[in-house]
């Protein structure tokens, strides 16, 4: 029997988890279910669940079967474990629809959209523009089909928030014969950053909205984006989500030169290359010990190398909250978000100081307790903290497709 209100999930599937969240959908979208599949390829990859409530809650490892030794060694199998979980929770006619997040659109996909044959042969046409991503994406849609062939899937876009940048912020300085095949500035981080302009606007107003905004999502993987009259202006990422500022084990913008230079020097492979730029680099390789602030921080004062790599990642972001605002003309609002944006004042402390030239002042008060509003109040500028929802995101989007009022 299905149940009476609509039951969506969302999933959010990176390079070793699968995040997830289940939302009911009545008067308006409750989320009843959330969680992460972690640790995905390794021994100790493990189920987290939270409920409504405390006897809702799971957690435990994930123990391989009797015929095989995979311990959930890629996605297709880590997901089937969570549709099992589910349907042993919730039953067989629990969902209405699967929402994914879909990190690259490529040229093609700039609104949320029903899956189908021919969309996942887009995607893996387009799939050498995010080999860490797209494919994983795939399978886990694949997945889900298998499993559940009548169940309606929708993909939402983490490019589509900035699809239509100005043509000036979209363009390579490349030969232009590769813009024919799609290479081009896309950013990232959009699911949230529409959260957090919908956010925005709900918490200060619709002209806050349409001011001079500075949007930072700093976690693991970090990127800013400027926007302006509701309408995205630039973002640091670019055609791939490695570009931009340093992140947990991604490198930021480097220059161009450096891969030749590696080829020669040290006979580094193409492949090599982007294993290092994608998984040891930013903070990590800096560091030499971790690409988690949270473990750099408790080591700065002992370990110069942590000192440099918190300092670099502070650099980068003022730099960038500095470009944003010749592009914008000026800001308004700046928003932290994010794992670091939202939980690191000391982070937001050491990216601010020095930027009272664009009268961004910081209560230290306010920012030490993680308030929602962190500036003085003489300061022109707001400075938020919003925690951002990708997942809230995408199951309105999902609503939106499927007509559910």
């Amino acid at each position: 029997m299905k149940p009476v209100n609509p039951n969506i999930l969302t999933i959010n599937g990176g390079s070793s988890s699968i995040k997830f969240a289940l939302f009911e959908f009545g008067d308006s979208l409750q989320r009843v279910r959330s969680g992460v599949i972690d640790r995905i390829g390794f021994p100790d990859a493990t189920l987290h669940v939270k409920g409504v409530t405390p006897a809702d809650n799971v957690s435990r490892a994930i123990v391989a079967s009797d015929h095989t030794s995979d311990h959930a060694s890629n996605h297709t199998k880590a997901v089937e474990i969570f549709m099992d979980w589910l349907e042993e929770h919730c039953g067989r006619d629990a969902l209405t629809a699967v929402g994914h997040r879909i990190v690259h659109g490529g040229p093609t996909y700039s609104q949320p959209q029903r899956i189908t044959p021919e969309m996942l042969e887009e995607l893996r046409r387009i799939s050498p523009f995010d080999p860490e991503h797209l494919p994983q994406e795939i399978r886990l849609a694949e997945a889900l089909h298998h499993r559940f062939p009548d169940l309606p899937q929708i993909a939402c876009f983490d490019t589509a928030f900035h699809h239509d940048l100005p043509r000036v912020a979209q363009i390579l300085p490349i030969p232009r014969r590769y813009e024919a095949q799609g290479v081009r500035r896309y950013g990232f981080h959009g699911l949230s950053y529409a959260f957090l302009m919908e956010e925005l606007a709900h918490l200060d107003g619709t002209a806050a909205a349409q001011g001079r905004v500075i949007l930072a999502h700093l976690g693991n993987g970090a990127s800013l984006a400027a926007v302006h009259h509701g309408k995205p202006v630039d973002t640091s990422m670019g055609f791939t989500p490695i570009a931009g500022v340093p992140m947990s084990t991604r490198s930021g913008d480097l220059d161009p030169g450096l891969l030749g230079y590696l080829a020669r020097t040290e006979h580094m492979s193409v492949a090599q290359f982007n294993e290092m730029v994608h998984f040891q680099s930013g903070l990590l390789g800096i560091s030499e010990t971790s690409g988690d602030i949270r473990d750099l921080l408790d080591r700065e004062q002992q370990d110069v190398r942590a000192a440099e790599a918190i300092a670099l990642f502070c650099y980068q972001v003022k730099k960038w909250i500095g470009a944003f605002s010749a592009a914008l003309g000026g800001v308004d609002t700046l928003v932290f978000a994010g794992g670091i944006g939202e939980n690191s004042p000391i982070v937001r402390s050491r990216i601010c100081s020095g930027l009272g030239f664009l009268e961004i002042e910081l209560n230290e008060e306010k920012n030490m307790l993680n308030a929602d509003v962190i500036s003085l109040k003489t300061s022109r500028v707001s400075v938020r903290v919003i925690p951002t929802n990708e997942a809230l995101t995408i199951a309105k989007s999902m609503c939106h497709v499927l007509n559910l009022r």
